[in-house]
């Protein structure tokens, strides 16, 4: 193939954040920008006019996967953890959208960062986004045309997995939702973009993925049918797992949701590693197969809070490994935690 790559993903030291609530403000941005030990970070999920929050419906829980009993630290909406996190308390469950911020707030967010160097190189910043093809297009023209004005490098996610939207199931699982997404991003991006992809449990969901991006990086012409590099840059695997219940005894016997609403919601943290593991190595196996792929990086995400799931990531293929859960519950040391124990 000729033609070359999209521009490629650059993170180290490659430990990050995932986009997730505790990645919301600027003062939660710029905490994890100063950290030495991420050499990227990713903001929380925006669209381009903000997500309708409510702080009484879109909350997030902490509990004990072993015991399945949920944290004696209450449920929070904000990016503040609540008190009283135990040590057991190792996996969340959610139903929260997106951020509240609009796209438009986030690049503020980033110009406002100082123009810090890790280890001789600016960090790199992924700019998380979803909403409609065209939406995503828009979001794409924005990031892409700020980061010619700025001295942070950029890339962009493209979220389209998350599973706390009733109104629609996530596009990545679906290859012609994928292949709209993909239309809509240009042929040659000026920043590496990639996917966040939900926890997939069966190949077939794996090969919906794998057809669209090999379906779109096949060029046909009158005269001829080329193959092309992937515009995608790299993939975020994983998100959180839908459709998870935590519930809690009331003191006449009855149980209740712990989230509002249903209950429903996305779990993360500990008990999603194994599966996060499974679907890092099996995409990363995937695209090894497939010559217009085989440019494509993939970010390890699910459970990971220290050196070792940190080493378990790698070892399945993932280039960089970013944390959610473990972010919350311990804050930005759990990367500095993270780069000591890689170094003993």
């Amino acid at each position: 193939m000729d033609t070359p790559p999209p521009p490629a993903l650059e993170i180290s030291p490659p430990l990050l954040n995932s986009a997730n609530p505790w990645c919301t403000t600027f003062e939660d941005l710029d905490r994890l920008h100063a950290s030495p030990h991420t050499g990227a970070i990713t903001t929380r999920t925006s669209m381009l006019g903000g997500f309708a929050h409510d702080d009484a419906s879109n909350q997030y829980a902490f509990f004990n996967p072993s015991t399945a009993e949920p944290s004696r630290a209450p449920n929070a909406s904000t990016q503040r953890s609540p008190p009283g996190i135990g040590a057991g308390d190792v996996a969340s469950l959610n139903n929260l959208g997106y951020s509240p911020h609009p796209l438009g707030t986030y690049l503020d967010f980033v110009g406002r960062l100082p123009d810090r160097e890790v280890e001789g190189h600016r960090k790199l910043v992924i700019v998380s986004v979803t909403g409609s093809p065209a939406e995503v297009a828009e979001c794409y023209r924005l990031i892409a045309s700020f980061s010619r004005t700025t001295p942070h490098p950029l890339a962009m996610e493209v979220n389209l997995s998350c599973p706390n939207i009733a109104a629609a199931s996530p596009p990545a699982s679906d290859r012609a939702q994928l292949l709209a997404y993909l239309a809509a991003l240009p042929r040659n991006p000026e920043i590496p973009v990639g996917l966040k992809t939900p926890p997939y449990t069966h190949i077939a969901h794996f090969a919906e993925l794998i057809g669209a991006l090999r379906q779109d990086a096949t060029v046909v012409s009158p005269t001829s049918m080329l193959e092309v590099p992937s515009r995608i840059s790299f993939i975020t695997a994983v998100n959180t797992l839908g459709s998870c219940l935590l519930l809690e005894g009331a003191r006449d016997g009855e149980w209740s949701p712990r989230l509002p609403g249903s209950g429903l919601g996305g779990m993360a943290g500990a008990p999603l590693h194994p599966l996060a593991l499974g679907n890092v190595k099996t995409i990363t196996d995937l695209l090894s197969r497939e010559p217009e792929l085989l440019h494509i990086k993939v970010i390890g995400v699910g459970g990971v809070s220290d050196a070792d799931g940190f080493r378990r990531m790698k070892s399945v293929g993932a280039y960089a490994v970013g944390v959610g859960t473990a972010l919350g519950r311990e804050g930005v040391e759990v990367f500095e935690k993270i780069a000591s124990q890689l170094h003993k």
